[in-house]
């Protein structure tokens, strides 16, 4: 399943404007483009979608006379195939209706400095005779953390597929609600992969959120899935897709996989500066398209093992990411904000 996340951008109106970077579940009127939301996710769903449900996001700004509002369609776990289809058709819906509006949809990694940017989080579970392979006794999994440890491995070439344009790596910084170490954890959302809390057993999302409410024993564990954090709006669905599977089987193969997630595990946000000692010990995610190509051809040996990837595929894909010579690109810009702007708005219509 996939969390879409995407920027409507129209003529900044006078009332009701939502405060800068907390739109997060807003409603309208404070969220103008919730009735553009609704209608997709009907027609999302009128073309075969499975959607969990929709809401305003974080990212909201108003800037030289235009209003900037951030929407997520999130869906339910589906076959890997249907997935990918269902993502990309949703794409062309938002773009038709966006259009039907007179406004401007993009799902651009970043669309300005300083604002929350755009990601295309993927959630997976494993299921083997109908059953979630993910739970196991009420507790995550051998199974699951095998799985995340071939997530973690393949993570620097895996931003091949999730993170294709320069403006991929503008956004995979720290404090941006974006991971940058190769990590992770059950409920910070500072690593790479998170656990989304308590569908294992009676440690529920729904006790949490509701501690008066009197616990059932219901069996909740198929709905738990693990989320992989860094891919965006610019992704190439299928190849990421298709990587994320070759990545969970690496991990059930690999003879280290519980060693290596004990190791990779962390249950702290890694961006506070008290914890500046565990980030040391981690491993970091590629920093621009240069490096994520140069890690895709190191790693390639994985991708072409039983033909699920063909060489070609993997040098063609490494080759146009090279081809936007961006090494260093993120540390010239970072106080250049007017040629940092002008890659933004480069790449404002990828995906």
């Amino acid at each position: 399943m996939g969390e879409l996340e995407y920027y409507i951008i129209s003529p900044s109106q006078e009332l009701f404007q939502a405060v800068d970077q907390k739109g997060y579940h807003e409603a309208f009127p404070f969220a103008k483009w919730e009735q553009l939301r609704s209608e997709a996710m009907l027609a999302i769903a009128q073309t075969g979608g499975k959607i969990k449900y929709g809401h305003s996001e974080v990212g909201n700004f108003t800037a030289s006379g235009m209003e900037y509002e951030q929407n997520e369609i999130e869906f339910l776990p589906v076959n890997l195939e249907d997935s990918a289809d269902q993502l990309v058709i949703s794409k062309w819906i938002l773009r038709t209706l966006a259009y039907k509006y007179g406004v401007t949809v993009t799902f651009a990694p970043k669309i300005t400095v300083g604002k929350a940017g755009s990601g295309l989080h993927i959630h997976t579970r494993l299921v083997k005779d109908g059953k979630n392979a993910m739970v196991e006794n009420g507790a995550l999994s051998e199974i699951a953390k095998k799985a995340i440890a071939g997530y973690l491995d393949l993570a620097p070439s895996l931003t091949a597929f999730g993170n294709t344009n320069p403006t991929s790596y503008f956004r995979l910084v720290p404090h941006q609600e974006a991971p940058t170490n190769i990590c992770w954890g059950d409920r910070s959302r500072s690593v790479l992969v998170r656990v989304p809390l308590g569908w294992s057993g009676k440690n529920s999302m729904i006790y949490h959120a509701n501690p008066n409410e009197k616990v059932e024993n219901q069996d909740f564990s198929s709905k738990q899935t693990v989320e992989f954090r860094c891919p965006d709006g610019s992704a190439d669905i299928y190849l990421l897709l298709a990587g994320l599977t070759v990545a969970a089987r690496h991990g059930l193969e690999m003879s280290d996989a519980l060693e290596y997630a004990r190791k990779t595990y962390v249950d702290v946000n890694i961006f506070d500066e008290e914890h500046q000692e565990r980030v040391k010990q981690l491993s970091q995610l590629p920093v621009s398209c240069w490096e994520s190509a140069e890690k895709l051809l190191e790693q390639s040996s994985i991708y072409n093992k039983y033909n699920v990837f063909p060489k070609s595929v993997i040098e063609g894909v490494a080759a146009k990411l090279k081809q936007y010579d961006d090494q260093g690109l993120r540390e010239k810009l970072e106080t250049d904000r007017s040629k940092l702007q002008d890659i933004v708005n480069t790449y404002l219509h990828c995906g």
